[in-house]
C-alpha cells in the first residue's frame, strides 16, 4: 500500500509503498478516506528536538482519520466491514492503575499513532477494536476526519460549566476555533479568543465568537472593559503554549475561576503564582480526549447542530502532501485534508 514515512533521523518524509498493516484477532483494518495534518506530523517531518527524542523511523506518520472498515479479527463482535470510523489515536496499555480504574486518558504508558507505532497516513491502517469509534450516518468526512483534535477542543471547552459563563480562550488555531464553537453552542455569554494572526482572527469570526481580540494590539483586560464586564473571566482555554498569553489570562481571570490548559510549552517560564492562590484559581491541564466520553460528546454536539465544517479550509489529495505541509506551516489555514480514497470505494 502507499504510505507517508518517516524513513531516516532526517528532515523529511517519502512516499513508498509498504506492507498493509497485520490484523489481529482483536483488531480491525480501515481503508483511509480521508486524514488531517496536525501540528504533530510537522513537527516530525522537520525532524526538530521533539521528534527525534519520541519517533523511531521507519514509521508511518498520521494520527487523524476517517475510514470505512474492510476485515475485522475474529474477536471482534460489534464492528463490521462497511462502518464509517475514526480512531482513538492513543493506545493504552490496559494494565496500569489508571486504565484498570476505567480511567484510560490518563494511561501511564500510553502509545500515539503515528509516533510510536504505524499511523494513518496510507490506503489502510490496524488498530485495535476498542479504540475505533463509529460514526453516525451521514457524517461529514472531513469533520469526521479531525475527530481527533475536535476531541481535543471538546475535552478543553467543557472541563469547567461554562452555561452562562463568560470564556477567554487564548490562541485561534483550529483547535481554539472548534473550543470557542463548543462554548458558543453550551451557552456561554461571552467568548473572546485572541491570536496574532488575521487570517486566525477571521477563521474564528466565522464560529460566532464575541470578540476576536489581536494580542498585539489588546489584552484581556481590554476585552472585558470593551465588553462591559465587571468582574474577570469566569473560564480560560490556554491553547497558544505562549507565556505572555497565559499571564494575561491569570491576571483576568474571576475569583474562582478555571483554566483549561491545552497549549504545550516550549520553553520553562514563571507565573505570579500569587494570583493563582489568593484569587483561588484552579488550573487543569488537558491532553487528549476522555476514552470514550469526550467522543460521545463530540458525535452529541454534531447532532444538535453544531457546525464546525469551516475549520477546515483546505483538501489535497494525499499525493499532493508537501504543499498541504507548506499550507499547515504559513499558518494562513485552518485544518488541511488529505484525501485518501472515496467511500465504499472498492478495495
Amino acid at each position: 500500500m502507499k504510505a507517508l514515512v518517516k524513513q531516516d533521523a532526517a528532515p523529511g518524509l517519502v512516499l513508498t509503498d509498504v506492507p498493509a498493516p497485520a490484523v489481529g484477532a482483536d483488531d480491525v483494518l480501515i481503508r483511509v478516506l480521508r486524514t488531517g495534518v496536525c501540528g504533530t506530523d510537522l513537527h516530525i517531518q522537520a525532524w526538530d528536538d521533539w521528534a527525534a527524542e519520541h519517533v523511531r523511523p521507519p514509521l508511518v506518520v498520521g494520527h487523524e482519520f476517517v475510514g470505512e472498515i474492510v476485515e475485522v479479527g475474529g474477536q471482534v463482535v460489534d464492528l463490521a466491514p462497511g462502518d464509517v470510523v475514526s480512531g482513538e489515536g492513543h493506545i493504552v496499555c490496559g494494565r496500569c492503575r489508571n486504565c484498570m480504574a476505567g480511567q484510560r486518558v490518563m494511561c501511564a504508558r500510553t502509545q500515539g499513532l503515528g509516533v510510536a507505532r504505524d499511523g494513518c497516513f496510507a490506503e489502510y491502517v490496524a488498530l485495535p477494536a476498542g479504540n475505533v469509534w463509529r460514526h453516525h450516518e451521514g457524517v461529514d468526512l472531513d469533520v469526521a476526519a479531525i475527530f481527533d483534535p475536535f476531541g481535543n477542543a471538546v475535552h478543553t471547552a467543557l472541563k469547567f460549566p461554562v452555561l452562562g459563563e463568560d470564556v477567554f480562550i487564548t490562541g485561534a488555531g483550529p483547535i481554539g476555533i472548534m473550543a470557542a464553537a463548543v462554548a458558543r453552542h453550551a451557552g456561554a455569554r461571552f467568548v473572546v479568543v485572541s491570536d496574532v494572526s488575521d487570517y486566525r482572527l477571521r477563521l474564528a469570526e466565522t464560529v460566532g465568537v464575541t470578540l476576536a481580540l489581536d494580542a498585539r494590539e489588546h489584552t484581556a483586560a481590554d476585552a472585558q472593559r470593551m465588553l462591559g464586564m465587571r468582574e474577570g473571566f469566569d473560564v480560560g482555554m490556554e491553547m497558544s503554549g505562549k507565556p505572555v498569553a497565559f499571564r494575561d489570562m491569570l491576571a483576568n481571570m474571576k475569583h474562582g475561576g478555571g483554566i483549561a490548559m491545552l497549549g504545550l510549552p516550549t520553553e520553562q517560564f514563571g507565573v505570579d503564582w500569587s494570583r493563582v492562590v489568593l484569587n483561588m484559581l484552579t488550573i487543569k491541564g488537558i491532553y487528549g480526549r476522555e476514552m470514550f466520553e469526550t467522543w460521545y460528546e463530540m458525535s452529541v454536539l454534531l447532532q444538535c447542530g453544531l457546525d464546525i465544517s469551516g475549520v477546515v479550509t483546505h483538501r489535497l489529495p494525499y499525493e499532493e502532501y508537501e504543499k498541504a505541509f507548506e499550507i499547515c506551516r504559513s499558518g494562513q489555514c485552518g485544518k488541511v485534508i488529505l484525501e485518501w480514497a472515496d467511500v465504499r470505494q472498492d478495495a
